[in-house]
Formats: C-alpha cells, structure tokens, sequence
C-alpha cells in the first residue's frame, strides 16, 4: 500500500515483440488481459492463454488464432517462453509459480503491451474518470481522420458490426488505455499522454491520495522527449499537475470550460440523447462539437479526444469533429439495454464517485426531461473503495429517485468485516429526502423490486464494474410481466 509494485519494475526497458517468444497469457479472457491477446497476435506473436472459465471472449480469442485452455496447469507452459499476468494474478497461481521457477520471463500486462507497441506512435489515456470514453473516442476519430490507429481499450467498440476491445492495424500509431490502480501505466512511454483527472482512488495500492499524485507527476514526466501532455483544466488534480509540468519545461495543453484552458468549451445545449457545443482551440477559431452520447462528462473526454488527435497527432480538425459526431459509445458506457413500455433500461460500468456522480447526474436530467423518475441499482466495486468511500458514493446516488444496492462485488479482494452496501444505505438515509433506498441481494428480486415502481417515461440505470451488467435482461422480463 505504498504506491510500488515490487512484483515489476514499470520503469525499466521492455522487450521487442521479436524477443518475446511464445506468450502465456493468464487470465486471458478478462477485459485488459484479452486485449494483449489481440495485440500480441496481430503482431504475430504465438499465444496460448487460459482462465479458470469458458467464456465468449475465451472461445473469441481461440477463432483468433490464440491456443486457449480452461483452467490451470503447469504443462501450459510447455514450448514457453514469455508469461504475462496482470496485477490480479496471485503468486501461487500455479503457471506462474513454475514460471518463475524454470526462469522463463514474466511480464506484467502493461510491460507486455508496450513490448507490441514497440516502435509506433503511442497515445496512453489515464485518469480517474472517462479514460474509455476518451480513448474510445479518439479511436474512432482517428478512424474518421484516416490514420487507423491500433487500439487496447478497458471497453468495447463495435468495429466491422463486432465488439472488440483491441485491434492491430499496422498503421504506426496505438491507442492505449493506461491502467493507473497499480502503477503499470508508467510503462508505455507515450507520444502523447491525457490526464482526464486526479482523483482520490486505489488507496488499496496507493494507500495515500499524495503517493497517487506522485505516480501521476512520474506518467507526465513519462513522455517521450518533444511529446505532449493534456489534462483537464476543470479538475483540480489534473489542472495542478498540467502547472507543474509545463513549470518542468515539457509541452502542455489544457482543456475543459476554464476560460484558461487551451481548448475551451464555450457553450453546451442538449440535443436528444447528445449535445452540441462550440469549442474555441488553440488556433482561436471556434468550431461545432456535436455528440450522440449525453452528458457534461462526455463533452470534456471528447474534447481530449479532439486535442489529442489533432495537437498531438497533427490529424485533421474538421475530420475528428465529423468522427466525434459519430461516436455511437463504448459497450457499459451508459449503453441504453432495452425499452419496454416507456421504461428505458440504461447500463453504465460507472464504479469510482467521480464516475457515479457524473452519469448519475446526467441520468437525472435525462428523466426529469422526459417527465420520468429515475431508479439505480448500484453494486459497489472492491471493499476497501467501499469502506473508504460510502458517503461519497451517497451523495452521488442522491439524485435517484429510487436507490437499490446490491451486495459489494469483491473482484480481486476478500471481504473486509463490517463493509457492505448497507454503509452506502445508512448514508444515503442521512441524507435525508424521499428517494426509496434499499439493499437487496438478489438479482431477480432486485429486478422484481425495480420494475414494480416503474411508470411510462421512468429510466433504469444499472452501475458498477461486477456482474451488475448481468441485470439488464432480468429487468427487460420483468417490465414486460409487469405490463401483462
């Protein structure tokens, strides 16, 4: 809990994909892990990987050329040269454990993707809150603006009608989603490097809000010689540390509605489900930023997105625009579900505060315009965020009309006595107000529970990064044996 992974140094060379050899990759159908599946093969990597289930990514990753396993076992690592394992990934897993053993060369997730990025132009995106969204969305901007970057994204685009968190195209430039909960992100050594945000989480490995700061100031300073950093200018976290890097001499631009900003967002009105805002750039000219996606939060990662590709990678500005217009959203970013009978069901992978309170608050908005009440089901993410966090995952709730927590969803983390959704519960109830607030274990009963107090016009939100995404379809049956 002092901000240093002492299982890899994120600061030493990594390998060419050419040094590599054949690659092991566990826990390959996870959402970081399968994307350096993806990447290591499209650059012709020989890759095996297991997981301890079957799964559609696990069989997708096979179709692709990977040799994949159900379960663990050492004679996996048979003609191995090179196993890669993220931060979750206990020591005394036992590929690893033998791994390290026989000397075979193990490198975390991050070291490994910034070996197959070896030589390409690198975008990384971190930050407390949007660092999908903005990675996402500068993807697809790109795309637009012919350059046809590479991608690993924490999330899912939809690319030629299928979803996929990862793709190589040879193109010489790479999108990265950079990891900032274990310190990898300081690997990938970027072009051009965005800071969303700030922002107190991870304490878990951090321990400290001041050692996380730190680790953010080392990715600033992890850019690449004549590179650029961006960084929010409306966070404070982010804005402070924009200021001491442009005062350490390196290439700063800033963006947000901060009149000081670089790129300024002067003005923002709803449109349906997106927006339309004038920005106002470096080159002072003001230009239509027009979004299918909803939300204040949005509008900022955009504008990063908008930077990123044309300050820093010299695209087009008017071909990014045209691209961030059709930026239909990333798979669990406030992904609408379903609609039965008035009642939308929207689900969001939201799972620190800043997040909540942002899509929480545009849901809000987006009820009351339609004359509907909005219902949450919230499942927090990791004990320790919980314990540290209750009263602000509260007060992000607290626009809801209608709260329901399910219980505390572990991931990588043993339950910590005493910590539960029922502190998220009592806090909300302090707040006072007249919204219903319940926990409530169970998925059917919570999607029973939920659908009962629907009207025509309500919108249902489902949050967090567990199996909450499950909810969904459970609570599409039971608006429609409501409606019967």
């Amino acid at each position: 809990m002092d901000g240093v992974d002492d299982r890899f140094d994120f600061t030493a060379p990594v390998p060419g994909p050419d040094a590599l050899g054949h690659v092991h990759v566990l826990a390959a159908g996870g959402a970081g892990m399968s994307a350096v599946v993806r990447i290591l093969l499209g650059r012709g990597v020989p890759v095996s990987g297991c997981d301890t289930a079957d799964s559609a990514t696990l069989e997708a990753l096979g179709a692709a050329g990977a040799r994949v396993r159900v379960g663990h076992d050492v004679a996996h690592l048979e003609g191995v040269d090179t196993v890669v394992v993220s931060s979750a990934v206990r020591e005394g897993t036992p590929e690893l454990a033998a791994a390290r053993a026989g000397g075979r060369r193990v490198l975390h997730r991050a070291q490994a993707l910034a070996s197959a990025t070896t030589g390409a132009r690198v975008v990384a995106v971190a930050g407390a809150n949007g660092k999908t969204t903005t990675a996402s969305m500068l993807t697809v901007a790109l795309r637009a603006a012919g350059l046809d970057p590479s991608f690993a994204l924490g999330g899912e685009l939809p690319v030629s009608g299928e979803w996929t968190n990862a793709a190589w195209t040879g193109s010489g430039t790479v999108v990265v989603e950079a990891d900032e909960s274990d310190g990898s992100f300081l690997v990938y050594r970027p072009e051009v490097a965005v800071v969303t945000n700030v922002q107190p989480d991870h304490l878990d490995f951090y321990g400290t809000y001041e050692r996380l700061r730190e680790a953010y100031a080392a990715f600033a300073a992890s850019v690449r010689p004549g590179g650029l950093l961006l960084a929010g200018a409306d966070d404070a976290g982010s804005r402070a540390l924009a200021e001491a890097a442009r005062a350490a001499g390196r290439r700063v631009l800033t963006y947000g509605r901060d009149p000081r900003a670089a790129l300024r967002v002067r003005g923002t009105r709803a449109a349906g489900m997106g927006s339309t805002s004038t920005l106002v750039g470096p080159d002072g000219v003001p230009r239509v930023l027009r979004l299918g996606v909803p939300g204040a939060h949005n509008v900022e990662d955009a504008c990063a997105a908008y930077l990123a590709a044309t300050a820093g990678l010299g695209a087009d500005p008017e071909a990014v625009l045209e691209g961030l217009d059709g930026f239909s959203g990333a798979r669990r970013r406030f992904e609408v579900r379903g609609e039965v009978g008035g009642v939308t069901v929207v689900d969001d992978y939201a799972h620190n505060v800043g997040k909540v309170t942002a899509v929480v608050g545009t849901a809000s908005a987006m009820a009351r315009a339609r004359g509907g009440s909005l219902h949450v089901v919230f499942q927090p993410h990791l004990f320790t965020r919980t314990r540290d966090f209750a009263d602000g995952f509260a007060a992000a709730l607290a626009p809801a009309d209608d709260v329901v927590l399910l219980e505390v969803y572990g991931a990588r983390e043993d339950p910590i006595e005493g910590v539960g959704s029922h502190l998220v519960a009592a806090h909300l109830t302090r707040l006072g107000g007249d919204r219903a607030v319940a926990v409530e274990p169970g998925f059917e009963a919570a999607a029973r529970a939920v659908a009962r107090r629907c009207r025509p016009g309500d919108l249902v939100l489902t949050v967090g990064a567990g199996t909450v995404t499950t909810l969904a379809p459970l609570l599409l049956r039971a608006l429609q044996e409501e409606r019967r």
